[in-house]
């Protein structure tokens, strides 16, 4: 705690053992909803041109006189046209709209050559609907099954004439039927395809995650088991030896000073045990296994052991602390532990405050310290990972930690932990 050469804010995450997981490709993000949009304004500016050119080429061609005239023939266009903006929601419909009013244009040019039709620019009108091409390439694109295919099949036919075949007539009814049918169905297949490519990308990143999640997590154990190995033979020789010398010595001092020594060495290796079993645990995707709250997980030992040593030290409790199930209690006893220790390192003259929120559904740990000089010998034995460790430890049942220098000079570590009830 105190000043610190790189005052760094870590976030955790929620870990493998608080059910932590890669989110999924979502169906429905901010780029389909872009692409939906684009598709309803290129509908919409398509409905427009073509009914604009409904009525330059009404205006260009001949009139016929009688009770309708072209003017119904106008009208039918326009209302198809309009029809065409319900395409993307009812495209069979849609479809067979077109198809009554290339039907109708037949008819009546068969029957009443100019009823409906003013005299066209081009020879060889196939007599279809103009929005024709934009209604067929929207619908197979949106209702890609075998009902729309036989409506599109059906419109090809109207618009081929083959009854009355041309090369004109023939070439402009293919191009305005199936021309758009073709690319309407590319065009599915290129999503298809691209959707295809972006899932696999997607697929591969997530496994490249957890291939390196995985991966982490087995040196962490390993690293875990060879600490555990070589550091619980030397600590359990210091406890033998403690435990002899507080046995041999001769005077109370020396006995209460080994007694105070082999505790240490005894806590120091359930602690060890302890976070094994986490990283243990981090490996097989499971919450570590924890026993019920051994005595040193209360707070007051800590806070106390810290004002023996000559830092002041203030605790603030509130909540209850029974509902709170031992992981949580264990990892928040460790923040607090950590904490303190860093305080002894870079801050022994600091003020410290110490406050700990027992809630229903989180668990908050916060300790700050004021400036102070710090103790050149113990900075130095430090290996700086503890706050790096203890992030990990939190993380692994799903909290976060963040901690960083304050402006006064100070130092601070916030925990939030998630209460986990399983």
């Amino acid at each position: 705690m105190g000043a610190r050469p790189r005052p760094e804010t870590v976030i955790g995450r929620p870990g493998p053992g608080y059910g932590g997981r890669v989110q999924p490709h979502a169906e429905a993000g901010p780029a389909s909803t872009i692409h939906r949009k684009v598709g309803i304004a290129i509908l919409v500016g398509g409905v427009l041109l073509f009914a604009g050119l409904d009525v330059l080429v009404f205006a260009l061609g001949s009139r016929t006189t009688g009770a309708a005239g072209p003017w119904a023939g106008l009208a039918l266009r326009l209302v198809l046209d309009l029809a065409a903006l319900a395409i993307l929601r009812a495209p069979v419909l849609v479809t067979s709209l077109t198809i009554a009013g290339a039907l109708a244009l037949q008819v009546s040019e068969l029957v009443s050559p100019g009823l409906l039709v003013a005299t066209p620019v081009l020879t060889g009108d196939p007599l279809t609907p103009s929005v024709t091409p934009l209604v067929v390439a929207t619908a197979v694109q949106v209702h890609n099954r075998r009902s729309t295919w036989v409506l599109v099949g059906v419109l090809t036919v109207l618009a081929t004439r083959p009854w009355d075949p041309s090369l004109l007539t023939v070439s402009l009814g293919l191009l305005v039927t199936a021309f758009p049918a073709l690319l309407g169905r590319y065009l599915v297949a290129r999503r298809t395809l691209m959707a295809n490519l972006r899932e696999r990308a997607e697929r591969t990143d997530r496994e490249q995650h957890l291939l390196a999640e995985q991966a982490r997590a087995e040196e962490r154990r390993r690293l875990a088991s060879e600490m555990h190995d070589v550091v619980t033979h030397r600590v359990s020789l210091m406890v033998l030896q403690a435990g002899a010398l507080e046995v041999t010595a001769r005077d109370d001092a020396t006995r209460r000073a080994a007694e105070g020594l082999r505790d240490a060495g005894m806590q120091a290796l359930d602690e060890l045990r302890d976070l094994v079993g986490v990283f243990g645990g981090e490996r097989t995707g499971e919450s570590p296994p924890v026993g019920p709250p051994a005595p040193r997980a209360d707070l007051s030992e800590l806070v106390d052991a810290s004002v023996a040593a000559g830092v002041d030290v203030r605790l603030d409790r509130a909540g209850d602390a029974d509902a709170v199930p031992p992981a949580v209690l264990r990892t928040a006893h460790r923040v607090v532990q950590e904490a303190l220790t860093n305080v002894h390192k870079h801050a022994p003259g600091g003020r410290v405050h110490v406050e700990v929120r027992y809630g229903a559904e989180l668990v908050t740990v916060a300790v700050s310290n004021t400036a102070a000089t710090a103790d050149a010998v113990l900075v130095a034995s430090g290996s700086g990972s503890g706050l790096r460790g203890l992030r990990e430890r939190v993380e692994v049942i799903g909290g976060t930690l963040r901690a960083g220098a304050r402006p006064d000079g100070g130092f601070a570590v916030r925990a939030e932990i998630p209460v986990v009830t399983s």
